[in-house]
Parts: C-alpha cells; sequence; structure tokens
C-alpha cells in the first residue's frame, strides 16, 4: 500500500514543476517510481517521501489550508507511530530490481507494518524456502505477513524447484561479504526502509551477521535459525574440519554440469570476513539450534550414498558437539539474547517448525517495537 496525494493548484499539473526554495513552503507532491520508500525530513526545504509520494517546494507559494493540515497529519503519524506510517507507504512487490552492473535480482516484500523483516535463505536456498512445510499448516513468510512486513529474496544460483535462480548469475564460489554487498543495493534500489529484523538460516547466518556488522544502522534485530558460523570450524580439529567442509560444500559436479551458475561459497573466506568484522551492537537476538542428532543418521547415510565413502563412521558425533558449542557461542553475541535448543527439528527448523521460527520473529519484532534489546517473552 502506497500513499499518493495530489495538491497541487490546476494551473500547476501540467509539467509539474519542482523550483526550488528553501525556507518556502512545500505543498505539491510527486508521484515517483519504484517499491516504496521511506518517510524522510530534509532541511528547511523539508523533502519528504512518503512511499510513492515526493513533496518538493512550490518557488514563493503559500501551502494551502488543507494542504497544511494533510502534512501535518502525515508528519503527526509518524511522530506518534513509526509502524504505521510505514504501513502506509508499503506495497506488495514481487519482481526484479536493478542492482546495478547489469544485474537485476530477485525480490519479494508483503505486508505492512514496521519494523521489515528480511529473510536470508541457506547455501542454495531462494525466496520460496520461506514457502515451504513439511507438513500442512503456517509457512514462515506467510505468517510473518499477519504482524509486520516481510521481504525474501532470491541470491545469484539459488534454483527455484527445478528452474534456475531468478537473479541474474555472478561468478561462482562466492562469499558471506559479496552477499552483503548485493543485499544492501537490493534492499535499497528497492527502497525497502530499515532498520531491518533479519532472519537467516545456516549459511544466510553469516550474510546476517556480517550485515548486521557492516551496516548496524540499518539492522535493529535477528534471529539465527541453525546457523552457520566461524565458532564451528574453531571447535573441530584441521582434519575433521576439512571432512566438514567438504560437506558443508557438497557434491555438486553433477549440478554445477546442469547448471554452471549454481550457488557455490567459499567458506573459509566467508569466516575470514566475519572474524574480521566489527562486533555485533547490542539488539534482541533470538537463536534457533537443531536438536536432532547427527550421530546415528550418519552411517546409513554413508550406505545409501547420500554421504561421501570416505567420511569417518562417526562423523556425526564429532558434528553434534562441535554444532553445540558452535550454537552456544551465538547465542552470547548480544547480552539478553534467547536461545532456544528445544527445538524438535533438524537442521531446516524453518521447515519442519514453522511456527516456531514465526513466534521467535514474533518476540523479535515486539522487542523491536517496544524498543528494548531483549527479545519479548
Amino acid at each position: 500500500m502506497t500513499i499518493t496525494i495530489t495538491l497541487a493548484d490546476a494551473d500547476d499539473r501540467s509539467g509539474w514543476p519542482a523550483r526550488s526554495n528553501v525556507g518556502t513552503p512545500a505543498y505539491t507532491f510527486l508521484v515517483a517510481p519504484g517499491p516504496g520508500a521511506a518517510l524522510t525530513f530534509k532541511g528547511a526545504g523539508m523533502l519528504i517521501n512518503a512511499g510513492s509520494a515526493i513533496v518538493v517546494n512550490q518557488g514563493g507559494r503559500s501551502m494551502p489550508f488543507g494542504a497544511r493540515v494533510l502534512l501535518l497529519l502525515v508528519l503527526l503519524v509518524t511522530a506518534l507511530d513509526p509502524a504505521v506510517a510505514h504501513a502506509t507507504q508499503s506495497r506488495d512487490f514481487a519482481g526484479l530490481v536493478d542492482v546495478g552492473g547489469g544485474r537485476k535480482m530477485y525480490l519479494e516484500c508483503r505486508g505492512i507494518g514496521s519494523p521489515t523483516v528480511v529473510l536470508v535463505a541457506g547455501l542454495r536456498g531462494s525466496a520460496e524456502d520461506w514457502n515451504i512445510a513439511d507438513k500442512p499448516g503456517p509457512r514462515v513468510f506467510s505468517g510473518v505477513t499477519k504482524f509486520t512486513r516481510v521481504c525474501a529474496y532470491d541470491r545469484p544460483g539459488t534454483p527455484v524447484g527445478e528452474k534456475p535462480s531468478r537473479s541474474d548469475p555472478v561468478p561462482q564460489p562466492t562469499t558471506a561479504g559479496a552477499a552483503v554487498a548485493d543485499l544492501h543495493v537490493l534492499l535499497t534500489a528497492a527502497g525497502e526502509a530499515g532498520p531491518y529484523v533479519l532472519v537467516a538460516h545456516s549459511y544466510g547466518g553469516l550474510i546476517a551477521r556480517l550485515y548486521a556488522s557492516a551496516y548496524p544502522h540499518d539492522v535493529s534485530g535477528l534471529v539465527l535459525v541453525d546457523a552457520l558460523s566461524e565458532a564451528l570450524k574453531d571447535a573441530e580439529t584441521p582434519s575433521q574440519w576439512a571432512t566438514q567442509r567438504k560437506l558443508i560444500e557438497g557434491d555438486v559436479r553433477e549440478g554445477v554440469a546442469q547448471y554452471p551458475a549454481l550457488e557455490r561459497i567459499d567458506v573459509d573466506r566467508s569466516f575470514d570476513q566475519m572474524r574480521a568484522a566489527a562486533p555485533l551492537h547490542h539488539l534482541p537476538l533470538m537463536v534457533l539450534s537443531a536438536d536432532r542428532a547427527w550421530g546415528p543418521q550418519i552411517p546409513s547415510m554413508i550406505a545409501a550414498g547420500t554421504l561421501p565413502a570416505d567420511v569417518p563412521q562417526n562423523f556425526g558425533y564429532v558434528t553434534d558437539a562441535a554444532q553445540k558449542e558452535a550454537q552456544e557461542k551465538l547465542a552470547h553475541l548480544a547480552p539478553n539474547a534467547k536461545h532456544i535448543s528445544n527445538t524438535n527439528s533438524g537442521h531446516e527448523i524453518h521447515k519442519e517448525q514453522p511456527q516456531l521460527v514465526v513466534d521467535a520473529i514474533r518476540q523479535v519484532v515486539d522487542a523491536v517495537r517496544g524498543g528494548s534489546r531483549r527479545p519479548a517473552r
């Protein structure tokens, strides 16, 4: 939903003049393209973006009484309830956004309210990852639309079912740092106003944390869903990590042969980028960790050919111990963070227990709205 208001006199409609005269009242609202824009104010000239409406000064003319009243109402709504003001600016959007360099990326945003939740999928996961559930019931994306605005997107090389990514390709392998740069440009180009609550699964957790470090004023909360972290490598020996890295990256030779642009990551470089980043600022943080052990599953997965034959039979137990340590470290990244480890789920909590993820997001959104650094209970 967007606001488009015209307050120009009849004789102003031809050509829509926009002569700037700082200090004089503004009363013409011009329509501008784009998925939406934040409500902002700039100097005495008062440049205001409200959804697709832009206020500009009309040189030397006085603002009509009705225009003054309407502008006052807009300012009051914004001051008293930013969430309501944001709601009036938002509209559903699904499509390609020009991110420069001859590339476009797919973005889907629905719902109204603030803060906007941005969903960041795991490795080779598209926006559709948040519309999938293992059983009938709510999905994460649709569940979040019931209480705030939510966006999901395709990183380059993330297939949608049997189809290629809707976002233009980039050279592979890539890194979390490159994904952060893409996401920042995408949200800016789309006019989706922050600060955001970032919700991230697996590899997406690196992207979300790195984004929050690079753009601290743009992130007001985090929900990490069985997120990958550099602490996993720290908890393993070099030989164990060599096996783990191979499993994380996956055997994608056949997939790359069919789809050369398939997303692949340099996980070690991504970890190095995370280690070099600024510490996470204080914000509401929820960490959801899988509690279904890998240990008993690995032998049968090796026997079925799902995992390579050279993976040690006990490697699931190595992973379980290292991941437990890594998840606990994530839960200590911010004071008063909340850690949910009783999830009754494997790695893909957002698909196995989508309502649990939606509830966690709601707690962080409520905390942000209430000005708290602790997720709401």
